[in-house]
Parts: C-alpha cells; structure tokens; sequence
C-alpha cells in the first residue's frame, strides 16, 4: 500500500520547499515524516508547478535502477543514466529529480553527497517510508550533505482550507487587535467549533480528508484510518533493523492506555508488568523517528531556556494524529459531534493542541510539574515562557493555571477551551480551533 492519489490540498509545507528551490546554498532535499503524511503527492506537485519538468523513480517498484547507484558514484553518470531510462533531458535548475523510498537503496542515500559536492545546479529530492528511522542513525546517510524539511498532517487550518473555503477565508483574517475589542460572532464560532469536532474525527491524513471531501462518509474515514494502521503496524516488523518489533508494537498500542491515565507521564509499567526503561526506551526512539508519536518531555524548570532544563526520564507521548488517536481509542462520532463528557476527551484535546503548536514555535513544548500541580504544556516564545491549560469543553476552571499564576507571578497564561477568545484577567482563553494561530494573538 502506497500514499494514493489525493484531492489537490494546499499544504504550507510547499512554501518551504520554494525557500529550498531558490537558495544558494540547496543541497538534496530528504523529506521526512511518517508514511501516508503525502511526501510523494507533494513531490509530484512540486514537480508539476515549479520546474518545467520532474523524472521520478521510485526504488521500491524498480528494482533495476538500483544497479545505476550502485555502480557509479559520478552524480553527473547517474543523472545521464537516469535521463536515459526516463526518456527527457534532466536539465540544472528546470528538472526536478524525485528519488522515491529511497531508503530501499542504500547506495542511492549515499550518493546524495555526490550530488551535493559535485552537481550542486541539480535539484535533487528524496522521500522514504519510515525514512526518519534512518536518519536517527548518522552512519545510514551523508552527515551534513543534505538538508531536511519535515512533513506532517494537514493542521487544523489545512484542514479548514480544504473542506470549506468559505470559512477558512474568514478564520483566515481573524487578527489580535479585532477579536481584543469583540467576540468572534457566534454564528462563526460555531461553525469553527464543528470544523473544529470535525478534525478530530477525521484527522489530518491526505486520504483521510480528500476521502472526506469527495465522499462525505464516515465509514470510509473509519476504514482508511483501520487500513493505515495496520499498514504501520506491518512496517514495525520489516524495517525495525535492530530494534525489537514485538516492542514496537506494544508501545504503539499503549499510546492510548498512557493518556487515558489521569497523570499521562509515560509508565513503562503500563506496557506490561514489571517492564523497564532499557527494554523499551530502543522502541520509543524508533517511533518518534519515524514520525508516528510526538514526545513531550517534563521540564525541570520554567525559564528560559526551556531546553536546557529537560528531564530526560521523564515524558509524555501523543500520537502524530489525533484522527487516528480517536480510532485508536475507539470513540463513537455522536460522542464528539453532540459535545459528550467522557474520560478521553481531554487527552483527545492536548494530543490535538500539541500537533497545532509544536511546530509553531522556535522550540516544541514541554510540560511542568509543581508541588502538586501539573501544567499541561509550557511554550517558549522568544525569550517568553507561557503556560497553557487544556480544556476540552466549556468548563474552565482550573487549579493548576490559578496555582501557577500566584507562584511564580506571571503577566500571561493561555487557556484553550471551547470558549470564545476572551481575556480573564492575566488570562488569555484561545478557542481550541484558534490554536494554530496563537503566536500571533500573544
């Protein structure tokens, strides 16, 4: 199973990749992130929009090209042979030259440093599934030759875009300085917030929302998030090298059980009795590389800078889609379309404010422990720390926030909830849809 053709979305991700195209110093291009996030879709469209032409190649349905990388390491041999065998001219500049699961040819991954010292006018990228798996290990792929640009889920905002238009243009020009001096009118507040229940039923995969698109049929969705699933799960047995796939296997599985608790610090002991760090810690490692779980570790201490003050031992871990975080878990549709209570819905709400923000930011969050309090998430914004409540619903009130505000005397703290944006006190409240927006409402 392959990433399939899909409806034609805007990703942001394309900006980075023109960045790319248009810089003096472009080396190969790795795009990394899991398998299904539509790394192939976006090459092609690269491809198709911003050169005259793009030759692709894809290592795992031809065999034979291997043999090009494996006997020459001439990046200018390589690009003849591969002009040859894709019937154009490859051309500096205007061709784009896409080498796909390329992680199957290890001679390929290699000659990106041939590429990069010696036919630099060339426009090389690459993609690979499980890819980041390999670039965790800097013996597997030229150190420093390449650059890397990660490709996640559609955010919220992606998602909006593409499923109505109408509505994103609106969320599109919501701005600080017009929703400080009014509410957001209701009637859009409550069309962000079904978009909002919307995304978390269908995710951010491309599949899942062009099925959405097209289709409008929940089973569906249910039946490609079952199919992507067992697709990774699959993956874990044949490309987890040394690591141990039955405990890949049983972290992945586990995701659901750790947030569930009411403390989601990861248990090693919640995998299976008497489990160890050094038993799994391998299988952890492997799936934050290969891009399907986002780790958010404690932070020792909440000044800046945030990152020297990470408790390595201890962590939380999410799913890289909350889409797939609500099959996982098994929730009903009615559950989150009629707003029911139920013990989930907050980590269903932090899994999904984690993949809006973490890439926001300069630096990912971490999350903070005091006395007895915990504080879900603590963002640096520049030189600012900021802490941040998750709220799933309409009820606000929260001990940790008040806590943490009177110790340490703070100017700001964000709460995201279901509520309007409003300001209470030295408290902001950013409604969950808004989440993608927040360095600009700071």
């Amino acid at each position: 199973m392959f990433e399939k053709e899909v409806i034609n979305l805007k990703r942001k991700v394309l900006d980075k990749l023109i960045e790319w195209k248009n810089a003096n110093d472009r080396k190969p291009l790795i795009l990394e992130g899991a398998r299904q996030v539509g790394k192939t879709w976006l090459m092609k469209k690269f491809g198709e929009e911003y050169f005259e032409d793009y030759v692709y190649f894809n290592f795992d349905e031809q065999e034979d090209i291997k043999e090009i990388f494996t006997a020459n390491k001439s990046a200018i041999r390589i690009i003849e042979r591969l002009s040859l065998i894709a019937g154009i001219a490859i051309k500096p500049q205007k061709t784009l030259i896409i080498l796909d699961e390329i992680q199957e040819c290890s001679d390929a991954l290699n000659s990106l440093k041939y590429f990069n010292e010696n036919a630099k006018e060339y426009c090389v990228i690459t993609a690979g599934s499980l890819l980041g798996t390999l670039l965790a290990q800097p013996k597997s792929y030229p150190v420093g030759q390449v650059n890397i640009i990660k490709v996640d889920p559609l955010t919220f905002d992606e998602f909006l875009e593409a499923t109505d238009i109408k509505l994103y243009e609106f969320y599109k020009q919501i701005k600080k300085d017009e929703i400080l001096s009014k509410l957001i009118e209701e009637i859009f507040h409550n069309k962000l917030k079904e978009a909002y229940q919307n995304y978390l039923i269908i995710g951010g995969l491309p599949e899942c929302v062009s099925s959405w698109i097209e289709y409008k049929d929940p089973q569906k969705i249910n039946q490609i998030q079952e199919e992507i699933l067992k697709l990774y799960e699959n993956d874990f047995a044949k490309h987890n090298g040394k690591v141990n796939s039955g405990r890949i296997l049983m972290v992945f599985r586990n995701i659901v059980t750790q947030l569930a608790k009411e403390n989601k610090k990861f248990i090693y002991g919640k995998i299976q009795e008497g489990a160890r760090a050094r038993e799994f810690e391998e299988a952890i490692e492997w799936l934050v590389s290969a891009g399907l779980i986002n780790r958010t570790y404690l932070s020792s201490n909440n000044e800046y800078p945030l990152k020297a003050y990470d408790d390595l031992s201890a962590f939380k871990l999410y799913l890289f889609d909350t889409g797939l975080l609500k099959h996982m878990a098994g929730i009903e549709n009615e559950s989150i379309v009629l707003n029911k209570d139920f013990p989930f819905k907050g980590a269903l709400a932090e899994n999904y404010i984690l993949q809006q923000i973490k890439n926001e930011f300069a630096i990912e969050p971490r999350y903070f422990t005091f006395d007895k309090y915990e504080i879900d998430f603590l963002i640096q914004n520049n030189s600012d720390i900021f802490p941040v409540e998750v709220k799933a619903g309409e009820v606000v009130s929260s001990t940790s926030l008040k806590a943490y505000k009177n110790k340490f005397n703070i100017d700001l703290c964000i709460r995201y909830s279901l509520l309007n944006y409003r300001k209470d006190g030295n408290i902001i409240n950013i409604p969950l849809y808004l989440a993608g927006k927040t360095k600009d409402l700071l």
